[in-house]
């Protein structure tokens, strides 16, 4: 990749019409003029000035502040928002955190949801998926779902329901974030959409029933009404698409179906995983230099207890066994064949990378121990169980059982660090 410059090519689908947006972003991260700031006014609902509140909801988070006072965006994204009705007013963040990723005026959904998705039978996806590319694995009453990062780096957002829960698969490529939320806040089902604004290179959402922005890495509401509003988290991992047929041959693809007219067979982000580091113009933080910034990492959540466990590391120790909040976990790794989908023009040619999940270790009442059996096995010391790298027993005693799937991501270093100050690392000195 040219050291001049570095070209972004985003996709997205405005009514059934394929637009391609091509930004060039400079070496320091030069993309834009800056506009002059915007002065929003508070809205009446505000109920103190310069104060700390909390949404009346059980699904708080962090603290909130509230101001009655005037509010002046910064400059730097002020004129492409000039028409929204966020309260600005109402936030967990400092506005100047906030980035412009698509320098034009309202940005919302120019990166096209999927609000309407397709599926089709795995093996009719068969005809156009490659083995080694990979995508999230979600399950949903029974329902298993394989979402290609092909269609998702070009869709960021999908909402969706199955077996009766409004759920949203989402995906920033920029953080390798992949998540997937209950969309039911307070008694209300909220679609998102991609806002087109970013925050330490992570896709902020917004959604169209108040207009609040929330960050996707970490399903908190950061701007507006629902500022400080917990999604709720829906497990998922990253898989390749052998992997996912193979556990799950009468499962379902997202299909290429999409009304976007393209085919998803190429890559926008092609060397991006190269580079020493993210974009600069959408991360100006000091990369944590314990490992890699672009190295990806299972993060594992339990609660609001995070801890990271990169793949480096995990590469010569493939079984750890852990606690996180008093919850005995384990995290696995193996060398699948998995690629890097950023590393090649076409999906399932970029490098191997392997593939990192986690899982409750508790069966019953009983925790188990485990530690590795053979290729993509596994073998629990207290029962002699042996486990496949998504958790099923195969066979000894527990053969039939599957594992809970912790809540985790594969995201990169930087990112994960980025969201997750203070938190532990696994093998970090």
């Amino acid at each position: 990749m040219s050291q001049k410059g570095i070209l972004i090519t985003l996709l997205f689908a405005a009514a059934a019409a394929v637009v391609v947006v091509v930004i060039s972003v400079s070496d320091d991260g030069a993309a834009s003029a800056t506009p002059a700031p915007t002065t929003q006014p508070a809205p009446s609902s505000s109920s103190s000035s310069s104060s700390s509140s909390s949404v009346p909801s059980d699904t708080d988070t962090a603290e909130v502040v509230v101001t009655d006072e005037p509010v002046t965006l910064p400059a730097h994204f002020a004129d492409a928002v000039g028409n929204w009705t966020t309260n600005w007013a109402r936030r967990t963040i400092d506005l100047n955190e906030l980035v412009l990723g698509l320098p034009t005026f309202d940005p919302r959904d120019l990166i096209r949801p999927l609000d309407f998705p397709a599926y089709e039978p795995a093996g009719e996806a068969e005809e156009w998926l490659v083995d080694d590319e990979i995508g999230v694995l979600l399950e949903i009453g029974g329902v298993a779902r394989f979402y290609p990062l092909r269609i998702l780096t070009a869709h960021e957002v999908v909402n969706d329901r199955v077996g009766g829960v409004p759920f949203a698969l989402t995906y920033c490529p920029l953080c390798n974030t992949a998540a997937a939320f209950d969309r039911r806040v307070e008694g209300e089902v909220l679609r998102f959409g991609v806002s087109g604004l970013l925050r330490k290179s992570d896709l902020v959402m917004w959604d169209d029933a108040t207009v609040s922005l929330w960050q996707q890495i970490t399903g908190e509401g950061i701007v507006g009404d629902l500022a400080g509003t917990q999604l709720e988290f829906l497990p998922t991992a990253t898989v390749t698409w052998a992997d996912f047929k193979a556990i799950h041959p009468d499962g379902e693809v997202l299909s290429r179906n999409t009304g976007s007219g393209s085919n998803y067979g190429s890559n926008g982000y092609v060397g991006y995983t190269s580079q020493s580091g993210p974009y600069g113009r959408f991360f100006s933080d000091e990369v944590d230099p314990r490992f890699p910034a672009l190295e990806r990492v299972v993060g594992v959540r339990v609660g609001e207890t995070t801890k990271a466990y990169p793949f480096s590391v995990l590469s010569e120790n493939p079984v750890v066994n852990d606690q996180l909040a008093g919850t005995p976990i384990t995290v696995w790794w193996s060398d699948t064949g998995a690629t890097d989908n950023f590393d090649s023009t076409q999906p399932g040619e970029g490098q191997e990378i392997g593939t990192g999940i986690a899982f409750l270790s508790t069966v019953g009442d009983q925790v188990l121990t485990f530690a590795p059996a053979g290729v993509d096995t596994f073998v629990d010391t207290e029962t002699g169980t042996t486990w496949t790298l998504f958790g099923e027993g195969i066979e000894g005693p527990l053969a039939g059982t599957q594992l809970e799937t912790a809540l985790h991501q594969n995201e990169f270093w930087f990112a994960w660090a980025a969201f997750n100050e203070g938190s532990p690392v696994h093998g970090a000195n």
